[in-house]
């Protein structure tokens, strides 16, 4: 018998409202297997919605911050938090933008000393500010975020994203959400066929 993905009742596919089902399935297409936080969350399906909601408004969105980078922020302020979930989950997920299966496994441990450039670290030290000790930020850590050329924008994003995945973190560890046993090799072994 497999481990419980969460500690509240996981709804079958075929309960769901009909718009919170064709994501799940849509995602399932795309990924091959239906991450965990999807079928867990939609254990209430308004709070689904606006979850989901506000994570494609800040991690699908154009902007001064690449794909990767707005998962390092995920996995850095996740591995400060603790979320087993969204290391593992949004690990894969760096390993697969950055096509580097070590980065994630870094960034979650300490991205003072990962393999990424100066400006992706005051990103970091930044994220995990705004995730640890957000009463602490200053005009100091915006000037210190412009000289490595980031705007206000990009700044609101990385805030944002640390701010959103606190919550996130959160959720995951209050519901036992277990990861995916598919994300652990994601990005570190070929994919085959």
């Amino acid at each position: 018998m497999s481990a419980p993905i969460s500690r509240y009742p996981v709804p079958a596919l075929a309960e769901l409202p009909d718009d919170i089902r064709a994501r799940i399935v849509e995602v399932q297409e795309k990924a091959g297997f239906v991450p965990n936080v999807f079928v867990t969350l939609a254990h209430r399906p308004d709070e689904f919605r606006a979850f989901f909601a506000y994570h494609d408004a800040l991690m699908l969105k154009d902007g001064g911050l690449t794909k990767a980078e707005r998962e390092m922020i995920v996995v850095a302020t996740s591995g400060a938090n603790d979320c087993l979930y969204c290391i593992v989950a949004h690990g894969a997920i760096l390993r697969i933008y950055a096509k580097d299966p070590l980065v994630a496994d870094q960034v979650a441990v300490n991205y003072r000393k990962a393999d990424i450039t100066p400006r992706q670290k005051a990103m970091l030290a930044f994220a995990l500010k705004v995730a640890l000790r957000s009463v602490e930020i200053g005009d100091e850590d915006f000037a210190a975020l412009h000289a490595q050329g980031f705007s206000d924008e990009d700044i609101w994003d990385i805030g944002a994203i640390a701010a959103f995945f606190a919550l996130s973190n959160r959720m995951a560890n209050l519901i036992a959400m277990r990861p995916n046993d598919e994300f652990y090799t994601l990005g570190r072994v070929p994919r085959t066929k």
